[in-house]
Parts: C-alpha cells; structure tokens; sequence
C-alpha cells in the first residue's frame, strides 16, 4: 500500500513541481534581458521545455491514475472511478494533451513561418494569431496547476483518513 501511495504522491509531485518550476524559474529567466540573445531564442527553449514537461504530465497521470485506483481497490474494495481526484487528473490530462497537440504545434508552425516576432509589428496576422494562442497555453497551464493543487489536497486528505 506505502508503494501505491509512493507513486501517487510522486506522479504528482513530478507533474505540479516541474509546472512549478516552468512558470516561476524558467520562462521568467529564459525572457530576461541579457540571458539569451533574443527572444526567439528564448521562445525555442520555452517551447522545448513545455514539450517535454507535458510529456512528464501524461506519463505522470496515467501512474497516478493507476495506482489510486488500485489503491482504492485494495483499501475500499472499489477503485472509486469518479472520486473526485481522478476526476481532476482526467481534466488535467485533458487540457495537457490539448495543449501538447493543438496549441503547441500551431504555436510552433507560427514560430516557423515568421521567424522573428521581434521583427514583424503587432498587427501583423500571424503574431495576433500567436499572440491569441499563447493566451490560451499560459490559461491552460494555469488551470492545470490550479487543478493540481486541488488534487494534491484532495489526496492527501484521503491518505489522511486512512
């Protein structure tokens, strides 16, 4: 049961720290004036980085949604599917694969096609597009943290009632 337990809190400490870690570490300093040349290339790194987080958070979800519902299983003798934790793991895979496979490439085929955002003016189509897109990635970033802390709270409370 510990080793359930072990692989819940880990999945979710994997997922909500590196989200963390990105959005008050990293792409706060990688956009800093003087850390890297421009901000093209700080975009790339940023990019890059989201790929992979988002790839963590997938594989994240899918442990912590099997072994809370194995622990479940093996503690209540239900896997108590719709408990509200494994709701909000399914909403935030969602939104995690939502934005690694909708916004993140659309974003990225923006990125190629112009270049430089540094160097086209902010009405330009394709920066408004981008522009719009990236609203949408930093709100479901955040949603999905929001969700996450949720989830934290809501398993440890369930560990608590053990």
């Amino acid at each position: 049961m510990s080793f359930l337990r072990f692989l819940m809190l880990l999945s979710l400490i994997a997922w909500i720290g590196g989200l963390i870690f990105f959005a008050f570490v990293l792409a706060p300093t990688a956009f800093a004036p003087g850390v890297l040349p421009n901000t093209h290339l700080a975009g790339n790194v940023v990019g890059r980085v989201l790929s992979k987080l988002h790839w963590i958070a997938i594989v994240s979800g899918f442990v912590f949604l099997a072994s809370s519902l194995l622990y479940s299983r093996l503690t209540d003798g239900t896997a108590h599917v719709f408990a509200m934790r494994h709701m909000l793991i399914c909403v935030m895979l969602g939104l995690t694969l939502l934005s690694q496979f909708w916004i993140i490439p659309r974003m990225d085929t923006l990125r190629a096609s112009v270049g430089d955002f540094a160097t086209v003016t902010l009405d330009n189509p394709a920066r408004v597009q981008f522009d719009a897109l990236h609203v949408w990635s930093t709100r479901v970033e955040g949603a999905v943290l929001l969700l996450g802390l949720v989830a934290v709270y809501l398993t440890a409370s369930a560990f608590r009632q053990r």
